[in-house]
C-alpha cells in the first residue's frame, strides 16, 4: 500500500482522560485509505528531547469528515510535546504504515476482538470496517478499573461489548482471559492488542480452541519502514521488522510458546 507525507489539520484535540487524549486530524484533500491495524508516525516539534517520530495506531477514520483520528498516550516527552496541540495547528504525518488485520471473509465469521488499555485504540475503526461489511463482532475490553476503558459509546455502536477491570469496578473482576464470554461463547477468529503478557495469554487460548488469532505488537518502532531495525522480532521465519512485516501477525509466525 502506498505510503503518504502530509501535513494534516488539527480539528480537535480531546482529553479522554488523566494521560491519554484524542486527535483528530484532518486535509484539504481527501485522506488515502487505510486499514484496522496499520500506523502512522507522527513527527514532534519544539521538543529538545525527542528526534524520532512517534508511531500511532490508527484509531478511526471518519470518511465523510475526511478525518483520521490517533488515541494518545502520554508517556514521555514526545507525547505529552503532541498533547498541547490545538485546534489548527499542523501536524506531518506518515501514514498508512504497516500490515493490518484480516478482515472478515464473511458477514457470518463469529470474530473476537481483545483489547486492553489504550491497545483498544485500533479495534474501534476495525469494528466500524466490519459493520460496513454486515459483521457484528464481539469486543473484549480490559482495564484496571472503569475509567480506563474508553470510547464505550462508540464501540457499542458496532458491536457486543464485554468488559472485564482489575478491580471488579465495572463489568467482569480479572483480566480478559477470566471473562466468561470465552466459555459461552465460541469464535472463528480472534484480533489482539494490549499489553504484552495479555496477548500471550489469549494466544494461548486460541491455540487451546484451535482459533485463528493475530496480535498487534508494540516493540518499539522509530522510522516506520523497517530502516533502523530497532524494532526486530524474531519470528519462525527469522529475525523482522514489526513496522514493515506488521505490526498485525498471526501467532503461529511468533514464537511465543
Amino acid at each position: 500500500m502506498r505510503k503518504y507525507v502530509l501535513d494534516l489539520t488539527l480539528k480537535s484535540n480531546e482529553r479522554l482522560r488523566e494521560g491519554y487524549f484524542l486527535l483528530k486530524l484532518t486535509d484539504g484533500n481527501p485522506l488515502p485509505p487505510m486499514e484496522p491495524g496499520q500506523f502512522a508516525e507522527l513527527k514532534v516539534d519544539g521538543s529538545e528531547t525527542t528526534f524520532l517520530r512517534r508511531p500511532i495506531s490508527i484509531n478511526y477514520v471518519d470518511e465523510q469528515q475526511n478525518e483520521v483520528w490517533f488515541l494518545v498516550h502520554e508517556v514521555g516527552d514526545g507525547t505529552r510535546r503532541l498533547g498541547t496541540l490545538v485546534a489548527g495547528d499542523r501536524l506531518n504525518v506518515v501514514l498508512p504504515l504497516g500490515h493490518g488485520f484480516t478482515m472478515p471473509s464473511s458477514a457470518s465469521e463469529r470474530y473476537l476482538l481483545v483489547g486492553g488499555g489504550v491497545g483498544t485504540a485500533p479495534l474501534l475503526y476495525m469494528g466500524k470496517r466490519m459493520a460496513e461489511a454486515g459483521c457484528r463482532p464481539t469486543f473484549l475490553l480490559g482495564g484496571r478499573s472503569a475509567g480506563d476503558l474508553m470510547q464505550l459509546d462508540m464501540f457499542r455502536a458496532l458491536g457486543d461489548v464485554c468488559i472485564t477491570t482489575e478491580d471488579g469496578s465495572a463489568g467482569e473482576r480479572g483480566f480478559v482471559t477470566h471473562h466468561s464470554v470465552l466459555s459461552a461463547a465460541s469464535f472463528d477468529r480472534i484480533a489482539v492488542c494490549g499489553p504484552k503478557p495479555m496477548m500471550k495469554a489469549v494466544a494461548a487460548y486460541a491455540r487451546s480452541k484451535g482459533t485463528e488469532c493475530e496480535v498487534s505488537l508494540e516493540n518499539m518502532m522509530a522510522c516506520g519502514v523497517g530502516a533502523c531495525l530497532c524494532c526486530v522480532e524474531k519470528t519462525t521465519e527469522g529475525h523482522v521488522c514489526v513496522c514493515k512485516e506488521g505490526p498485525v501477525f498471526n501467532i503461529n509466525r511468533l514464537l511465543w510458546q
